[in-house]
């Protein structure tokens, strides 16, 4: 069974519920770190959080979620090793995972996506890394890292 890491603050408290649930009827067992109220926390140490989880091992991916998706995704992207990614719909996700071989996605409580986030995870899901140029690609993403 695969493992999946979320955690998310207090702007996306019920998306990120509904996210863990589906990935729990998909097979995958799911380490929710939440928060699982609406008391206000930094995304900042959510997305450090669930990515010092994810660096330990063992798991497949991992999800950030915040009121937008988009500082908590710029807050992941700030850590060694992570390439977090934040589709708008299923086309962009598919293409986190086949040629960026995004290993976190984003999410924003607060956004009226124009399909269900649940329908873009599983874009992703089923998604597979198709590797060649690509990761000619993610080689030199990942050694922007530390630069400039």
């Amino acid at each position: 069974m695969e493992k999946i890491v979320i955690a998310n603050d207090h702007g996306a408290v019920e998306l990120s519920k509904s996210l863990a649930n589906h990935l729990e009827e998909l097979g995958f067992e799911v380490n929710h770190l939440g928060v699982y109220t609406e008391e206000s926390v930094d995304y900042p140490d959510m997305a450090q959080l669930a990515c010092r989880e994810f660096k330990k091992g063992g798991y497949a991916f991992g999800i950030v979620c915040c009121g937008t998706g988009i500082g908590i995704s710029i807050s992941a992207n700030k850590i060694q090793g992570i390439r977090c990614a934040l589709p708008q719909n299923s086309f962009a996700a598919e293409m986190a995972k086949k040629h960026n071989n995004a290993n976190f996605l984003a999410f924003g409580g607060r956004i009226e996506y124009s399909e269900d986030p649940l329908k873009i995870l599983d874009a992703f899901v089923q998604a597979t890394f198709e590797g060649g140029r690509h990761q000619r690609r993610v080689d030199k993403i990942m050694a922007l890292e530390g630069t400039c």
